[in-house]
């Protein structure tokens, strides 16, 4: 999604149902896959996303290597992130966090990729739990 406009735009334009998400949808709840895939469905939509990602693949990190060792996030900081898949396997999460803030709690949450959907209530329990401090 990071490639030079228009490629991902149009490769995604082409079927946004099976791009955005394909595989098992019943994790989400019907009205909320609706809206995501009338969304997708939008032209601006799908460019905003690979902004998204050039940003992080450009500017975004051309900034954070600038305040890296620097600046620092001074607000307390919650990072979830699934516990499935590789990412767990290849990052300890909270030390990179600990890198960026001296104040970060968090947990993987056994779920895929979407985690409000897949696990709302560990993932509501964990944010509730957070912002009521």
């Amino acid at each position: 999604m990071a490639q030079p406009y228009d490629l991902p735009e149009r490769m995604i334009g082409e079927n946004p149902d099976n791009f955005y998400f394909r595989g098992d949808r019943s994790i989400f709840h019907p009205e909320a896959l609706a809206e995501y895939l009338r969304c997708i469905h939008q032209p601006g939509t799908i460019h905003a996303m690979c902004e998204d990602y050039r940003a992080g693949a450009s500017i975004d990190y051309e900034l954070d290597e600038a305040d890296r060792g620097v600046k620092k996030i001074s607000c307390p900081v919650l990072a979830l992130w699934s516990a499935q898949g590789e990412l767990p396997e290849w990052y300890d999460v909270l030390s990179i966090w600990r890198d960026w803030t001296d104040d970060v709690e968090g947990r993987g949450i056994e779920c895929g990729h979407f985690l409000a959907e897949e696990a709302p209530d560990e993932t509501y329990e964990e944010m509730h739990r957070f912002f009521s401090k």
